[in-house]
């Protein structure tokens, strides 16, 4: 796995513990209330508590979380993780002066190491007579071995890191503004690639010390702003006016450029984009709209990410989140900041600039975000992932293509074979906002909010053993419901069932891997028989056998073999434009009882040949003489 492979998975694994925070966050809300003026001061006791034990085992859960993610959420490598935690927790308390507390930081060590040790000795074989060592317990012995002598180490070694992170510290507040300034540039370039969780760790849970009022030592920005530190919390005041008002104003200026066909959609689909961010700080599904059809304006949209840190340290704001720099973490946390309410003009004006900057370069230089031209937006994804996923999965290049799949909170993290195989205009019509490919066969397809949902069935589908058939488009054009093509024997399924095409161009390709088993004598239309039984019909527009002239031209003959993309038919498309009673070209299965249910890409537009436009699984797994 090459470098920045590793570290995707990294990231991955550190963002994970981090998702425990919020119930901290409003625990500590809870017990800022006045209960003891309500006579309920036992609810402000254990709210404070409960939301403080999070922050003070912080470490054990980013050591478990950071191993349990490493090693493909296996049990062993989170459990060898915590003992090592326990181990490093006794052996530097009691060989240590009393000033070596765990920290995050140490508790990623662990749980790279246990995951690492996971990944490589989970099945070791010993000899015969130690072999109870050998396997997945064989991870546990050494960890607990390394975890003594890494601790024993750190007893000399821990003040020197600790005055490393001083120093460390000492720098950034002597750069001031302008730090802040190169980190929040540094956070918005790296959250293109999903990596920012790792510059985030250094920033919000390694840098600056604060000391409680019973002695406990606290690291890192966030668990300062929640302990109370009064200058904590600048390493993410910046990011509020961004989150809740710069990117809902791209999403706004996305919606206005549209075109007035595609608005309403477009509406629909950015505008619930622009509150999922103005409520939880959420971005991704606003900035992968523009990140790859304009990257000079993410450049802009960087550099005035830095700006808004740099300013919001010059006026001394101070403020924190537990998830992000929504408003639901302003409203929970403003309690514990200093000067937030100038967050709400300095944000106001922040998405007065992004909205008509990004409104002006969008028609300036007709940039095609979404809506501008028949491209992929973000779908309603709730109710059509189960029938979507096996067309992501085929877009993916197939189960035998993939290695490992995650994701995140908006994006799969995925390890493929070979990411050629890839479909990225299949993945961006199946609702895909971009694709990232991070070499060595790591690649990231951002999805959204839903992207965990869409993992779930994409595992269940590699788990699963289905008989399952994929079709590619066999024209570019556009992709319809069999329902909407206008005759009434195809409409009615009463040759089958399938999908239709309104062909843009004038050929017409295999759609799948199969013989060829009948040519019509005026070519207008053939039969294709799958390897899986299947009885493929295409049909070159409605009412095209009447016509006479050599309009079509075969580039096959019954009995070939042919492939997904194989040229089948040339035709003249200008003639059928005028004289066929519609140019709308059906693929239909005419054996449909062989199928036990269809998944459909989404109607929109397609390119000649591309993958995963519709998706069948068969009733049985021997079919037509061949095995699965």
């Amino acid at each position: 796995m090459n470098w920045l492979g590793s570290l995707q998975q990294l990231g991955r694994a550190v963002m994970l513990p981090t998702m425990v925070l919020p119930s901290a966050a409003i625990l500590l809300s809870i017990g800022s209330l006045p209960w003891e003026a309500w006579g309920l001061s036992s609810v402000a006791e254990v709210s404070t508590w409960a939301g403080q034990a999070i922050f003070y085992f912080l470490p054990y859960l980013f050591a478990v979380g950071v191993a349990w993610g490493l090693a493909n959420q296996a049990g062993p490598a989170g459990l060898a993780a915590l003992a090592g935690m326990f181990v490093y927790d006794q052996v530097t308390g009691h060989l240590g002066n009393g000033d070596i507390q765990p920290s995050t930081l140490i508790g990623i060590i662990f749980g790279i190491i246990s995951g690492v040790s996971y990944n490589r000795f989970r099945n070791i074989k010993l000899p015969e007579i130690v072999q109870f060592f050998g396997g997945s317990r064989f991870v546990l012995l050494i960890v607990g071995l390394f975890s003594a002598v890494f601790s024993w180490a750190m007893v000399g070694i821990a003040p020197l890191l600790q005055r490393g992170l001083n120093e460390l510290t000492f720098i950034m507040t002597q750069l001031g503004g302008f730090g802040l300034f190169v980190y929040g540039m540094l956070y918005r370039i790296l959250t293109a690639f999903g990596l920012h969780h790792l510059l985030n760790n250094v920033f919000w849970f390694q840098v600056g010390t604060f000391t409680a009022a019973d002695g406990t030592v606290i690291q890192g920005d966030l668990p300062r702003y929640f302990a109370g530190d009064p200058t904590a919390g600048v390493f993410m005041a910046g990011l509020f006016p961004i989150m809740m008002f710069a990117l809902p104003g791209i999403a706004l200026a996305i919606t206005h450029e549209a075109r007035e066909d595609l608005k309403p959609k477009i509406k629909k689909t950015f505008l619930t984009a622009a509150l999922v961010c103005f409520l939880t700080g959420v971005s991704e599904q606003i900035e992968f709209a523009f990140l790859f059809v304009a990257p000079y304006l993410f450049i802009v949209h960087v550099v005035l990410s830095g700006l808004a840190m740099s300013l919001t340290y010059a006026l001394g704001i101070h403020h924190g989140f537990s998830y992000s720099a929504g408003v639901i973490d302003y409203i929970l946390n403003f309690h514990l900041s200093h000067n937030a309410w100038m967050l709400l003009p300095i944000g106001v004006g922040y998405g007065l600039i992004y909205y008509f900057l990004f409104r002006w370069a969008i028609r300036r230089f007709q940039i095609p975000t979404p809506g501008r031209e028949e491209g992929s937006v973000l779908e309603d994804w709730v109710g059509s992932i189960p029938y979507q996923a096996p067309l992501i999965l085929e877009a993916l290049g197939g189960k035998s293509n993939i290695v490992q799949v995650e994701s995140c909170i908006t994006r799969l993290r995925l390890t493929v074979k070979n990411d050629r195989l890839i479909d990225s205009n299949g993945l961006k019509s199946l609702g895909s906002a971009g694709l990232i490919k991070l070499g060595g066969g790591n690649v990231q397809v951002v999805f959204g909010t839903y992207s965990e949902l869409i993992r779930e069935e994409v595992n269940k589908l590699m788990q699963r053993d289905l008989q399952q058939v994929m079709f590619n488009a066999p024209v570019q054009g556009i992709m319809l419901p069999i329902e909407e093509v206008p005759d009434q024997i195809f409409a009615a399924k009463l040759v089958g069932n399938g999908v239709a095409f309104l062909p843009e161009r004038d050929e017409l390709v295999s759609p799948v891997y199969g013989t060829v088993i009948h040519i019509y004598p005026t070519m207008h239309a053939l039969g294709i028989s799958t390897p899986e039984g299947l009885e493929v019909l295409l049909h070159i527009g409605i009412d095209t056998s009447q016509l006479k002239g050599g309009y079509f031209t075969a580039m096959v003959k019954e009995g070939d073999n042919v492939i997904p993309g194989q040229l089948l038919i040339k035709f003249d498309l200008p003639y059928l434009r005028s004289h066929a009673a519609s140019l709308v070209t059906p693929m239909v299965i005419t054996n449909p009882e062989r199928v036990r249910s269809w998944s459909f890409a989404p109607f929109k537009g397609v390119k000649k040949g591309q993958a995963s436009v519709m998706s069948v699984v068969l009733h049985d797994r021997n079919v037509g003489g061949f095995e699965s």
